[in-house]
């Protein structure tokens, strides 16, 4: 958007061809203000500063978010109002918000669904003072735009099972192994339709197999072999954990915190590769609190940031991140090395994600 100091307003008006030129400036900003981008590049000029009474919202679905606003706000004096709540409840909120949003700061695991959002034009592209902290994992996950940034990495899928119901074919090492017919109703996985990692697993699968037909075969060969198909990673990972099934395709970080509360389960990561699922971070565009804002996600891509999330309640898989921050000592334990992960094309996935997952309700849910 386009601003005028007085002088230069006089200057405008003292001839009746500028008049003319400048309404006809103003009505194409007029005409424009609808759209997320116009609207903030008002916004800008409201937030170059600061207000720390003031503050900034958060959006987020993240397990150790409010010990994060605390500790920010305890520690520079900028007051944060979070919202936490789960990744699907937030995403509706921001659409229905849409021309007068009421968050600065969006928080969530996915970067196929945070580039959804970039797409949109929700996002706001700048560059981070935590882009020269990243480890070559972290800079990997950077999408070109600077528009989002990952704060940690987990496995959007692995193979969890029950050490004490290994069946007698042993145990798979790769996911073309649970097509086989001595693995015959014994897995379980989640509906991408409510679970938050169950796409990515599904995009990232496709991406292994060099194309969207090679998944839907497979998914298909799933079904035919007995495939169970729950909501969510716990309901999936409740089904391993009785008995009612052998083995479950779920986020790797709620196979941890199963295993930390004594749950008897081994995890496997397949040779042909996994789905790195960042968590995400980002400004609105829209944002009226924008230098708040920033700082926030500054301070998450800092070392003290992320000290903060690491020592959060090790019963929460939350917790269970791959750090991506240099100088950033974990207190729980999770396996790091090793690990042959899978970077999504996430531009590819986000511009599939709708006919993706509809084909899997239509085909492998129903």
């Amino acid at each position: 958007m386009r601003y005028f100091s007085r002088r230069q307003m006089r200057g405008l008006f003292d001839s009746q061809l500028r008049l003319v030129c400048l309404l006809g400036c103003l009505l194409s900003v007029l005409a424009a203000c609808s759209t997320p981008s116009a609207q903030s590049s008002s916004n800008n000029s409201k937030a170059a500063t600061c207000n720390k009474s003031t503050g900034l919202t958060l959006y987020s679905a993240q397990g150790y978010d409010s010990d994060m606003a605390k500790a920010f706000q305890k520690q520079t004096g900028i007051a944060v109002k979070l919202v936490d709540d789960s990744t699907g409840n937030l995403l509706a909120k921001i659409s229905a918000e849409r021309n007068n949003p009421n968050w600065d700061v969006v928080w969530f695991d996915g970067n196929v669904t945070m580039q959804t959002l970039d797409d949109q034009k929700y996002l706001l592209k700048w560059d981070s003072a935590g882009l020269d902290n990243y480890t070559d994992l972290g800079s990997k996950n950077v999408p070109t735009d600077h528009a989002y940034y990952p704060t940690g990495v987990t496995a959007a899928g692995v193979i969890v099972y029950n050490k004490k119901h290994i069946p007698a074919a042993g145990l798979p090492k790769d996911w073309s192994d649970l097509t086989k017919p001595t693995y015959k109703n014994l897995l379980a996985e989640n509906d991408p339709a409510y679970s938050g990692p169950a796409y990515p697993f599904i995009a990232g699968v496709a991406q292994e197999m060099k194309g969207e037909d090679q998944a839907k075969q497979f998914f298909q060969q799933l079904k035919t072999n007995g495939d169970k198909i729950f909501q969510t990673n716990d309901p999936t990972l409740n089904s391993v954990e009785t008995g009612a099934r052998e083995f479950a395709i779920i986020q790797d970080s709620a196979y941890y915190a199963a295993a930390k509360a004594g749950q008897p389960l081994g995890v496997i990561y397949p040779t042909s590769g996994v789905a790195a699922l960042p968590s995400e971070i980002a400004v609105s565009a829209q944002s009226r609190h924008q230098a708040c804002a920033k700082q926030f996600v500054n301070w998450v891509l800092s070392a003290q940031g992320q000290s903060v999330m690491t020592h959060h309640d090790p019963t929460d898989g939350d917790t269970y991140f791959i750090d991506i921050v240099k100088g950033v000592t974990p207190l729980v334990s999770r396996q790091s090395a090793g690990i042959n992960f899978t970077t999504l094309d996430v531009p590819k996935w986000a511009g599939v994600e709708t006919e993706l997952k509809q084909w899997f309700h239509d085909n492998i849910v129903q």
